[in-house]
């Protein structure tokens, strides 16, 4: 196992144009670490760079104690598993599970040895003799990971490994993954474009956006306090809704104007005074709130909730995702979602009420960056 760190890494391939922009992450000795972003983010370049399969253009990238940014790939002891598992057709799990050991020229009774443990560990030791034509997406996806293991690496890094799989297996396997990590201790950076993945497998969580880092945190952090409005429009699914917005100090607290909409937020005791004491509101240009801090209120609930009307509904049984275009008196109109306990049978285009919880309000600057957050 071994830490990495990366001091600075840039990826540019022609002048001007850069996939990876001054990333500087240091990922700890044993951690699972996700990165994500959306396509095009520059994640699997970081990955290959970590891997030698790519050159970074600038900066410095160590593993363990070691500066690796001249050693090949087989010098740096890390393992990969590609998006299409790279199995090797012709051979049996057994002989795909062997083929890095024996290019390793170790002695035929410790590649016994070593094939024995991971198979066993991945359960698939009733599989050894079969080809990968014979097997399910998932169980190729985990002799992939044994070939990765078998190794022993300092580094595991895995490029979306699961999109070739359904949705139910995704599940499935993403938690084998987790168990995998968790019983081994391996160092691992696993990239996906899938936040779900990202916030249910990762100790921490690098957001990347157009090739540089936006916010590095455990997943509950990035989710409660996204440093930007890209990080909180990006986590969480439906994401926050973010509308543009301004904010003015009242004497219960503070009124929030949309559109042609104003609405009173009350936010009481300490968590107000240190609200209103770090924010400085006359800054704030959007507010964030994520949909299950919107709530579906009677008509005449009056001044403390914003008027709206329904475009779609999606029935999810748990839960009534109401999608919803805030009345914008000339304006252009708003869009917010408001996830709803239970089963709620609305038809489109009625009329309805949202109140916004008040503790559950994002503020952000013209340049999308975080002002603060009521509790």
């Amino acid at each position: 196992m071994a830490r990495v760190v990366c001091q600075g890494i840039v990826k540019e391939y022609c002048a001007g144009s850069r996939a990876v922009d001054d990333v500087s992450l240091d990922v700890a000795d044993g951690e699972l670490l996700v990165l994500v972003g959306p396509s095009g983010c520059g994640k699997s370049t970081l990955l290959r760079i970590i891997a030698g399969l790519e050159t970074p253009s600038a900066g410095t990238l160590r593993i363990g104690e070691t500066v690796v940014n001249d050693l090949s790939p087989q010098e740096r002891n890390v393992a990969m598993v590609f998006q299409d598992y790279a199995l090797y057709p012709h051979m049996t799990v057994r002989r795909n599970l062997e083929f890095p050991l024996r290019m390793r020229r170790l002695p035929r009774a410790d590649i016994d040895a070593k094939v024995a443990h991971t198979a066993q560990l991945l359960g698939l030791s009733t599989l050894l003799e079969r080809l990968p034509k014979q097997l399910s997406g998932g169980q190729r996806q985990r002799v992939a990971m044994g070939r990765a293991l078998v190794r022993e690496p300092s580094v595991s890094l895995l490029d979306e490994p699961l999109s070739n799989l359904d949705a139910k297996l995704r599940v499935h396997v993403r938690a084998e993954i987790a168990e995998l990590q968790r019983r081994t201790g391996t160092t691992m950076i696993y990239v996906t474009h899938d936040q779900v993945e990202a916030m249910t497998l990762g100790h921490r969580v690098a957001l990347l956006d157009r090739g540089r880092l936006q916010q590095v945190a455990p997943p509950a952090e990035l989710y409660d306090r996204p440093v930007n409005a890209f990080v909180a429009g990006f986590l969480g699914s439906p994401p926050m809704n973010l509308l543009r917005a301004s904010v003015s100090r009242v004497a219960d607290g503070l009124a929030l104007r949309v559109g042609a909409q104003t609405i009173g937020i009350q936010i009481a005791g300490a968590d107000a005074s240190a609200l209103l004491d770090r924010t400085d509101l006359a800054r704030v240009a959007t507010v964030g709130v994520r949909p299950e801090a919107v709530d579906l209120v009677a008509s005449d609930a009056g001044a403390g909730s914003l008027r709206a009307t329904v475009e779609h509904v999606e029935l999810l049984g748990h839960e009534t995702l109401v999608h919803t275009s805030l009345a914008a008196g000339g304006e252009q109109p708003q869009r917010v979602v408001a996830r709803i306990q239970g089963t709620h049978a609305l038809s489109p285009a009625s009329a309805v009420r949202l109140r916004l919880a008040a503790g559950g309000l994002h503020f952000f600057d013209a340049d999308g960056v975080a002002l603060g957050r009521a509790k």
